[in-house]
């Protein structure tokens, strides 16, 4: 379940690597949410140049289509550090100790196995698309106004893999809490309780009102 995830810190390196690595992906979840904002102001233009002066936005749908990876692929990685993506916390809420740590060395070793799979894969469509020797480097375009598609194809291949990066670095955090049966291992989700999770909505609500007053 989306949300119900805490990620704990401490001073040792595998942390402060999390919390670079945290950084990069915060800057990539900015970017998507930067491109859903994009997208509501040409869609802002394109429907008050069709209201008010009879000519759409050129080339809307193709934009639409540009920034589709940008919404759809930047921020995963972002959301697999905080724990955001659907889980099992039903099932997995219910182990400790080293089988919780166990199945996440698992599931974590297949997402990250399929993930390396998908950047080969997206790589390679990426370079079907992208030539020097084209104009704008392009081998295809968009129907409209041309745009070419290789940038969109480049966002898969790099969104997946600073995912594959995070996984790797969950996957050692889980390993290192296999082997030392720690309680509350730094760098990796952890299922919070209702309680833990109301107390940290309400700290994280309270938080804003301070900054607001």
């Amino acid at each position: 379940m989306a949300g119900s995830s805490l990620v704990l810190s401490d001073d040792s390196t595998l942390s402060k690597i999390d919390q670079g690595l945290y950084r990069l992906e915060t800057a990539l979840a900015l970017v998507s949410g930067l491109a859903v904002f994009a997208l509501m102001i040409l869609a802002v233009v394109s429907v008050s140049g069709r209201n008010f002066f009879q000519q759409p936005l050129p080339g809307y749908v193709d934009w639409i289509e540009q920034a589709m990876p940008l919404i759809a692929f930047m921020g995963v990685a972002y959301a697999q550090r905080d724990g955001g993506h659907i889980r099992m916390d039903m099932l997995v809420g219910k182990l400790r100790g080293r089988a919780l740590y166990l199945v996440e060395i698992i599931t974590t070793l297949a997402i990250l196995i399929f993930m390396v799979l998908i950047v080969w894969g997206s790589w390679a469509h990426f370079a079907r698309s992208f030539d020097f020797a084209a104009p704008m480097w392009s081998r295809d375009s968009s129907m409209d106004i041309a745009l070419p598609l290789w940038p969109a194809k480049l966002l898969a291949p790099v969104a997946f893999s600073v995912l594959c990066l995070r996984l790797v670095l969950q996957l050692y955090a889980y390993g290192r809490a296999f082997l030392r049966n720690d309680a509350s291992p730094a760098a990796v989700p952890l299922v919070a309780d209702a309680a833990t999770q109301a107390a940290l909505e309400a700290q994280h609500v309270s938080g804003h009102d301070s900054e607001g007053s």
